[in-house]
């Protein structure tokens, strides 16, 4: 398998499904551990941390990545955050969790439709990556 590097080079933004319209539509299977009519949280297959949990809009409307982001995704992107604050209370990271949005092939994004990745259960460093 490709480092994340080299997958997020090789990713290109498109209007084809992405793997994540996939576990949406249910075609591939993944650990739901959060789903209501707007957003689904779920465990990353490749975690960098005790736990890893990626949380998607259902629909994409072009929000592809954060710099695509218009006025009219304001709402879906407190969603977003708002849900990971949901998720991290219910999975115990009481003592804190990051959060990251990778964006563009330098921000190592290799899916394009915008995710958040929920990290905790273990210490940060910082800087990151």
């Amino acid at each position: 398998m490709a480092s994340e590097k080299e997958a997020a080079l090789a990713a290109a933004p498109s209007d084809s499904p992405t793997i994540f319209d996939k576990i949406i539509n249910k075609e591939i299977p993944s650990t739901v551990v959060y789903e209501d009519d707007k957003v689904l949280a779920f465990r990353d297959i490749s975690p960098q941390a005790p736990t890893h949990i990626l949380i998607i809009p259902k629909t994409r409307d072009g929000l592809t990545g954060l710099s695509k982001a218009e006025e009219r995704h304001t709402e879906i992107l407190g969603r977003l955050l708002y849900t990971a604050k949901l998720v991290a209370k219910q999975e115990g990271l009481d003592d804190g969790y990051r959060i990251v949005i990778n964006d563009g092939p330098s921000g190592c994004q290799s899916v394009y439709h915008i995710h958040v990745h929920l990290l905790g259960g273990r210490q940060m460093n910082w800087p990151p990556g």
